[in-house]
């Protein structure tokens, strides 16, 4: 068995709205391991970016366990979390949150420059920056502002800043939900590949397409995961990507989706 990454215990969330209690999250259990790419699926209001945000500490806990690592995120300090975030975890949103003084590669390697893990120099850094960027395709746009790129191009340009300090774990948010369905196709392509080469992601994501791609899905309703399917690792091509969607269409039916 792969060594476990990320790993909740009775995980629950309770906002307070005009006095009202809203428990958004009810004792969730879940495991992820080393190398999978799992997505989240679920009717709006279900709470998957809640689990999303809670397990990668932006968002604090009401009750239960998160563990990332080994580590027990609701013991560590504002500080120790935001450093661990910053250094062992990357994010991807469907805003993409780009800061509009920087340029493209600018906000790539923003992290790097943050973060006490790197050792390297501005230039060494801006070269890993290049080269992420040269692999997704975009190594043109390096000098743009990021009014001046397509969503498709920034949202690969997201990708490169979420590798930028070789994160152990990857959270992305709808990462294709602002996106065409070509461009959508070649950020999950871009995805796929970070998992081939061993990261392991997390992808909230309405899209049985997106999906279909993952090794695996939960199901989440009302704030409690009610159903798993185990997919594989998608290893490419037309036949077999059709298969694991009616595959995955016909249990999210049975879901109630």
């Amino acid at each position: 068995m792969n060594n476990t990454v990320l790993q909740t215990k009775g995980l629950c969330k309770t906002y307070i709205v005009n006095k009202h209690q809203n428990n958004v999250l009810k004792n969730v259990d879940l495991t992820i391991s080393e190398g999978e790419m799992v997505a989240v699926m679920g009717p709006s209001g279900s709470g998957k970016s809640t689990l999303l945000y809670c397990v990668s500490g932006m968002d604090k806990v009401t009750a239960g366990e998160v563990f990332f690592n080994g580590q027990e995120t609701a013991k560590l300090g504002d500080k120790e979390l935001a450093r661990l975030r910053l250094d062992e975890m990357g994010f991807i949103f469907q805003q993409m949150y780009m800061m509009k003084n920087l340029s493209v590669l600018d906000n790539i390697i923003f992290p790097a420059v943050k973060s006490k893990k790197n050792r390297s120099s501005r230039r060494q850094t801006e070269e890993r920056g290049r080269a992420l960027m040269h692999r997704l395709g975009i190594d043109d746009v390096c000098g743009n502002d990021i009014n001046e790129v397509s969503g498709g191009q920034l949202q690969r340009a997201c990708i490169c800043r979420s590798m930028i300090n070789n994160p152990k774990m990857i959270f992305a948010d709808e990462p294709t939900g602002a996106l065409n369905r070509a461009s959508s196709d070649e950020v999950m392509n871009e995805l796929l590949s970070l998992n081939r080469d061993g990261t392991t992601i997390m992808c909230v994501t309405h899209d049985p397409k997106v999906a279909a791609k993952c090794s695996r899905v939960l199901y989440i309703v009302d704030g409690g995961i009610v159903g798993e399917k185990e997919m594989g690792h998608f290893d490419g091509g037309d036949k077999e990507l059709r298969d694991r969607e009616r595959k995955l269409n016909n249990w999210l039916m049975e879901q109630g989706w």
